[in-house]
């Protein structure tokens, strides 16, 4: 980690009052406890198998009976 911007801060925070510094470290804990909460890995959940009961056979046919085609070809 870069010291010199913690040093930076330092400097910074040293000229603030007692009250201002405290509402700092209130707010700086606070930050970090939100951030110590688990976040749910959607990404892992995208993997596994198919819940549904139907067959492949019925979702491919599902899939193609949804497809509509309304594609219209101009004249030149």
């Amino acid at each position: 980690m870069n010291t010199s911007i913690i040093d930076s801060y330092m400097i910074f925070l040293q000229t603030l009052n007692p009250d201002a510094r405290l509402d700092i470290i209130s707010r700086l804990t606070q930050s970090l406890k939100s951030e110590i909460k688990p976040k749910e890995n959607l990404f892992a959940k995208s993997f596994g198998a198919w819940s549904g009961s139907e067959s492949a056979d019925e979702i491919v046919k599902g899939i193609k009976d949804g497809r509509t085609f309304n594609r219209q070809i101009e004249g030149l």
